[in-house]
């Protein structure tokens, strides 16, 4: 499998280079166009011509470009165009921009310079050892560890300065070890050979990530395609290309991936088929003791290995649902009594085995899970049902597969479709919430009203403040939440632990149980007061919890905690995008007044001496994190 080529992408069609043309001559583009394009494996010149095209495309509402500066101690040209035209595979949009070559120290230091002044979301440190000066002293361990620190403490500094300008995004890079060494097979033992000191700053670099830092894994990237292929000494003496070009592609990929994870755009779900894709065979025809699976057979064992894969993605968190073409009872039938099954329907959040197409299966998965059709994987065996979805909904990621099965977890794996900053406990218990969620649902519709649904799930609300324990998941669901969204603001790591620390900021977080389990973290407000007035900067909630009446709880949490400061007025702003258009009634329907309707935004006015408390099925507990009075009038209801 050769990873610079993007196998797990389908080929571009003979016909790319005509329809960017026509996207490019066009006077207004879809931006679907661009992304079936995207979801292609293009080579370098194919990106470079695509980038060309991006920057027509005409957004959908609130669909906001990521302004990306990347610096370097190399060249970045070819790296820029290939980023514009990789970022609509992963369902953002980048404007990158580049710095003069060398310069990146003093783009991060000088706060007049272009890279400060254009105020970037995403700062890309892309250095390679070379930027560091690390000069061999082999057998000087001391001098070894001094460059080391140094080199680790300049990326620190300069993480630092872009932080403090702006709250940028910081990408920093491990290092790409150096094909060869002087020593042989001893350059990794001997301190001070260029191997001992790129390793060691690999290590340090992984060992801390500070608040608003991600970590490209360049080192990884280059071993598994090799470092002969990574390393083109040719380019970087005539241009000083940092890499070969060959794998610019992977590269811009690679980092696309990060910045959609970053910005919480990471799939969320793997949508399995089950004939030829979960076991060899098809169910309906070969039976039972037909089908190909289990140990002892090379075929059977690589079906295995598939549903461990889907497993281990459980038990990181990843949703798993079945899209198949199949008879229900015969489907379900593998899952509960084939000796050598490993998933079982206790794994499987949505079980969808019918007749209907695969695209229609998967609107309605993603609808049942109340998730964005956009965070669905789908892994199917048949070129033609992946080719179905691919051009009837471009949102979802359609690894393509070979006709060999083993290759099937290498193929979903190398996409990068769940990529991770972070792996908080939210994260690890994700997969099970959703199934309890379906539990409710069976529950709902046992129910003879909603009123006694709710009342029959004993609900309870912890609310506190937010601090450290929460940090991670507050800030993943603020990048990541975009459908309960009341303005999509985002905020890195280390701006949520400023609004801890801040008097004027009121910050909850609230987590939500009841008697089918712990939803674990679904709500997040910022309320930041000004006078006598609070205005909500951020309220988001889960959809998972839709229609249980929690943010009639959260309103009236807020009220008591505003009072508690001297709040006399709440203002609500309503920011459009192309999501959240389920919350366009949220400060209406709680009895705000409206005060303002622009394009843009709509603002709400509560008085809090006029508002009443709502009666709702939802008790309260306070943490120690909030004032003693405030919780325990919250506790007190």
């Amino acid at each position: 499998m050769k990873l610079k080529e993007l196998p797990w992408l389908p080929p571009a069609g003979d016909d790319f280079r005509p329809r960017v043309r026509a996207l490019r001559q066009a006077a207004e583009i879809d931006e679907r166009d661009i992304r079936v394009l995207a979801t292609s494996a293009l080579n370098l010149p194919q990106l470079e011509l695509l980038a060309k095209a991006v920057p027509k495309t005409a957004l959908p509402l609130g669909v906001e470009w990521i302004k990306m500066a990347v610096l370097s101690n190399a060249t970045t040209d070819l790296l820029l165009p290939a980023i514009v035209a990789s970022a609509p595979r992963h369902g953002i949009w980048v404007d990158a921009h580049g710095a003069p070559f060398g310069s990146f120290v003093n783009e991060a230091l000088d706060p007049e310079s272009e890279t400060h002044r254009r105020r970037n979301d995403v700062v890309v440190l892309a250095l390679d050892y070379r930027a560091f000066g690390f000069t061999p002293c082999p057998g000087n361990a001391a001098r070894a560890a001094e460059l080391v620190d140094a080199a680790v403490q300049t990326v620190t500094q300069l993480t630092q300065a872009f932080q403090a300008a702006n709250g940028a995004l910081v990408v920093v890079q491990t290092l790409a070890p150096p094909a060869t060494g002087l020593f042989g097979n001893l350059d990794g033992q001997l301190p001070g050979t260029l191997l001992w000191m790129v390793e060691r700053f690999n290590q340090q670099l992984r060992a801390v990530q500070a608040p608003g830092q991600v970590l490209l894994d360049v080192a990884r990237l280059a071993a598994n395609i090799g470092l002969d292929q990574w390393h083109d000494p040719i380019q970087w003496n005539i241009g000083k290309f940092p890499f070969s070009h060959d794998v610019v592609p992977l590269y811009a990929d690679t980092l696309c991936r990060l910045v959609m994870a970053a910005k919480g755009k990471a799939k969320k779900c793997l949508v399995l088929d089950l004939d030829n894709t979960l076991w060899g065979g098809v169910i309906g025809d070969d039976g039972m003791t037909g089908i190909v699976l289990g140990q002892g057979d090379a075929v059977g064992e690589a079906f295995l290995e598939i549903q461990r894969t889907a497993l281990a993605l459980r038990e990181r968190g990843v949703i798993l649902a079945v899209s198949s073409k199949n008879d229900e009872a015969v489907a379900r039938q593998v899952f509960r009594e084939h000796p050598d099954m490993l998933l079982r329907e206790e794994h499987i959040a949505v079980f969808q085995a019918n007749w209907k197409d695969k695209a229609s299966n998967l609107r309605a998965i993603a609808d049942t899970l109340c998730i964005d059709v956009s965070a669905l994987v789908f892994l199917d065996d048949n070129p033609a049902e992946r080719q179905q979805v691919r051009l009837a909904l471009p949102e979802v990621a359609v690894p393509e597969l070979p006709a060999a099965p083993e290759y099937y977890p290498a193929m979903l794996l190398a996409g990068g479709y769940f990529e991770a900053v972070q792996f908080t406990d939210e994260d690890r218990v994700r997969a099970a919430q959703y199934q309890e969620n379906a539990a409710r649902t069976v529950a709902l519709g046992a129910a003879s009203d909603m009123k006694t649904y709710l009342e029959s799930l004993s609900m309870t609300a912890h609310v506190s403040r937010f601090d450290e324990a929460g940090r991670a998941r507050i800030t993943q669901l603020i990048n990541k939440t975009n459908q309960f969204n009341l303005t999509t603001r985002r905020y890195t790591e280390a701006e949520v632990a400023a609004f801890e620390s801040d008097p004027g900021v009121i910050g909850l977080q609230i987590r939500l149980q009841d008697r089918f389990g712990d939803n674990g973290m679904i709500s997040v407000l910022i309320c930041k007061r000004d006078g006598e007035r609070g205005v909500i900067d951020t309220w988001l909630m889960s959809c998972r919890v839709l229609n249980r009446r929690l943010e009639e709880q959260v309103l009236n949490i807020l009220c008591v905690s505003a009072r508690a400061q001297g709040i006399r007025q709440l203002v609500g702003e309503y920011r459009p995008t192309a999501k959240n258009g389920m919350v366009s009634e949220h400060y209406r329907k709680l009895g705000f007044t409206l005060a303002e309707e622009r394009a843009d935004v709509v603002t709400w006015t509560l008085m809090l001496d006029d508002y009443e408390p709502r009666s709702v099925p939802i008790a309260v507990v306070a943490s120690s994190g909030l004032e003693t009075a405030l919780a325990e009038e919250l506790a007190a209801g």
